[in-house]
């Protein structure tokens, strides 16, 4: 056994050596006051963009939540001089692609092109277009509202869907993370909305440009410059270190809720607004959830809820960080005979893993798997930008990528213990079950 851990610890040091360092990040502050992060990378001729704004589900005004996903979601609906057929249609001829969503903290929007002037230029004119001088027609508008109802009518007849929103009201019952879009909601939403909404939260000098791709700095200057002249200019509603001003969510007694559902399974969720973006807590709480159920097989909770009982095919947890404390939840689906048997295991093992943390043999396999596919994670330009773009958004380091694996390494147990501790209360965890045992 010496022997064995010897060579484990060998391979492990070893391995830290041998992972890649994160790309090299630039930095600068656009004259229009947008923050921009430039990766320069000419392996493939392809540019890679993504303007991000605090224009998130968070920031939906009371009583008209669904108004963010529904402007980010319209934006290239029709600019000035194009209707959304010819934006279309002028993508494709480029070979370009937009993208984009919304998260509860930010509203995206991207482009991939080809990196020659030909193609690049053009493709970049759209994409300032749609960023600079939406129309948001009433019509498209329409159009979207009847698809989106639709859409929700559907998922609320689903448990998992029924579960997740239930869950989310829970944890965050009186914040803006624990809004939810209704019928009611999205049917209200006028043109009118979209543009003052648009007006306030896609702001030049709140924006965050990432660029990753076959550019030159000098290039990608000009390019942050065009992307952003033309926004709003409004009221900042960021701070000036860039984080969010989302209102810290306050911690709720432990709660059961219980939903009838006629679904042959139950879907169990557990959790507890936890951890920010940026805390120090980060990769002791990224290490220590491994052991605990973030790592597939080798966890403690799918060790003792599929393997050795058989209640459910999988169970996983997972810390999820915002610009405010973003949720630590676990999840499973199991028959309804069985739900509160196995939700009694899931809460003893995250009990006990409270108490004693992980063993030392859990937790060199934990920091072995995290830093070894750390590389998976930057082996494409759409990763790196979704690093950066997170890096540049959040305001990290701009070494955070360099210095992950040194931040897995130096974790210890007694480093996990002291940040479960601090971040994952039982008296605090609230617990949903949709199709459960008192069903039958």
């Amino acid at each position: 056994m010496k022997y064995v851990r010897l060579f484990s610890l060998l391979f492990f040091c070893l391995s830290c050596h041998t992972v890649q360092a994160g790309p090299q990040i630039e930095h600068w502050l656009a004259a229009t006051g947008a923050r921009v992060y430039f990766v320069e990378n000419h392996d493939l001729p392809i540019v890679d963009v993504q303007v991000d704004f605090a224009a998130g589900a968070a920031f939906d005004p009371p009583g008209k939540s669904g108004l963010a996903a529904m402007t980010q979601g319209l934006l290239d609906s029709g600019v000035r001089g194009m209707d959304e057929t010819r934006i279309s249609d002028r993508l494709a001829d480029l070979g370009a692609v937009l993208s984009g969503g919304v998260e509860m903290d930010r509203a995206s929007i991207g482009l991939r092109t080809l990196s020659a002037s030909d193609k690049r230029s053009p493709a970049v004119e759209i994409l300032r277009a749609v960023l600079s001088s939406p129309q948001f027609p009433a019509k498209i508008l329409e159009r979207e509202k009847a698809r989106t109802v639709e859409g929700l009518k559907e998922a609320l007849t689903r448990p998992e869907a029924i579960a997740g929103r239930a869950f989310w009201s829970a944890m965050y019952p009186s914040h803006p993370y624990g809004r939810q879009a209704t019928v009611e909601s999205i049917s209200a939403l006028k043109r009118a909305d979209l543009l003052a909404f648009y007006r306030k939260h896609f702001v030049a000098h709140d924006a965050t440009v990432t660029l990753v791709g076959d550019l030159s700095r000098a290039q990608a200057e000009v390019l942050a410059e065009q992307l952003t002249n033309g926004l709003p200019t409004a009221a900042s509603v960021v701070s000036s270190d860039g984080a969010e001003t989302v209102p810290v969510p306050t911690l709720s007694p432990a709660s059961e809720q219980r939903i009838a559902h006629p679904a042959a399974q139950a879907h169990v969720l557990m959790g507890l607004p936890a951890l920010k973006r940026g805390d120090p807590d980060y990769f002791p709480l990224l290490v220590g959830n491994y052991s605990l159920g973030g790592g597939g097989f080798v966890s403690r909770l799918m060790k003792e809820v599929r393997e050795k009982r058989g209640y459910a095919y999988g169970v996983q947890s997972y810390f999820l960080t915002m610009a405010q404390a973003g949720p630590f939840e676990i999840g499973l689906q199991t028959k309804k005979a069985q739900s509160d048997a196995a939700l009694k295991v899931v809460r003893d093992v995250l009990a006990d893993f409270l108490t004693e943390g992980p063993s030392e043999t859990e937790l060199l396999a934990a920091k072995q798997n995290l830093v070894g596919s750390f590389p998976l994670r930057l082996d494409s330009n759409r990763k790196i930008l979704d690093n950066v773009a997170m890096i540049g958004f959040y305001g990290l380091p701009l070494d955070y990528l360099d210095r992950y694996a040194e931040n897995v390494d130096k974790v210890s147990v007694d480093d996990i213990k002291a940040a479960f501790a601090r971040h994952v209360k039982l008296e605090n965890m609230v617990t949903v079950i949709v199709g459960g045992q008192e069903d039958n």
